[in-house]
C-alpha cells in the first residue's frame, strides 16, 4: 500500500516505522467502516413492520375536497370533531360543523365507525357509516356511505328529502384555513 506524502510516495516496505505507526490505525478504521456498513444494512432491512392499526384521530379529506377533523376518541369509542364540506345546495355560506360518532373498539386494524354531522349552516343532518382500511404500505383509507336528510317543506315533499352517497377519505396534511366551498 502506498501513501502520498510531501510530493513523493512512501510505502510500508520503505519505512518499517511508518508501517508500525499507521497499520493499527488503518486496521481500526477499516473495522469501523465495516461496523458502520453492517449497522446501516441492518437498519434498512430490520426495521419494524408498518402498523396495520387504524386511528380516526387527525385530519381527513374526501374525494370531493371536504375535510373532517377528528379531535379525540374516548376509551369507549366515542369521538368528536369538525367537518368542513366543500359542497352544498344551501345559499348560506359554508362553515365548520360539529361531528359526533362512535367506533368499534375491538379490532383496531379494520375498525368500523359511524358519525353524525349537524350542519351549522343549513337545516340538514348527515349520517356516515364506514370502515377504515390500511394497505400494505400503511396508508389508511376510510370507505364511507352517507345519508343526508334535508328539511322537507311538507309531507308530500318527504320523498325527495333524503340523499344517499359514498365518499372515500384519506389522511390530509394540515393547511391554513380559508378555502371557500363549492355550491352544487
Amino acid at each position: 500500500m502506498a501513501l502520498p506524502a510531501l510530493g513523493y510516495i512512501l510505502t510500508f516496505r520503505d519505512s518499517p516505522a511508518l508501517r508500525q505507526l499507521l497499520l493499527p490505525a488503518m486496521m481500526m478504521m477499516m473495522r469501523s467502516i465495516g461496523f458502520i456498513l453492517v449497522l446501516a444494512l441492518a437498519g434498512a432491512t430490520l426495521r419494524p413492520p408498518l402498523s396495520k392499526e387504524c386511528s380516526l384521530i387527525g385530519l381527513w379529506q374526501n374525494d370531493l375536497g371536504s375535510e373532517m377533523k377528528v379531535m379525540g376518541v374516548s376509551s369507549t369509542g366515542y369521538f368528536f370533531g369538525t367537518y368542513l364540506t366543500s359542497v352544498t345546495s344551501s345559499d348560506k355560506p359554508i362553515s365548520e360543523s360539529p361531528i359526533h360518532g362512535s367506533q368499534q373498539m375491538g379490532d383496531q386494524e379494520q375498525l368500523t365507525f359511524g358519525f353524525t354531522v349537524a350542519w351549522s349552516f343549513s337545516d340538514s343532518t348527515t349520517v356516515f357509516v364506514g370502515q377504515c382500511f390500511v394497505d400494505d404500505k400503511g396508508k389508511e383509507t376510510l370507505q364511507t356511505m352517507w345519508l343526508l336528510r334535508k328539511k322537507a317543506d311538507s309531507r308530500q315533499d318527504n320523498w325527495k328529502a333524503t340523499l344517499v352517497g359514498t365518499n372515500v377519505f384519506t389522511r390530509a396534511k394540515y393547511k391554513s384555513p380559508g378555502r371557500a366551498g363549492r355550491v352544487l
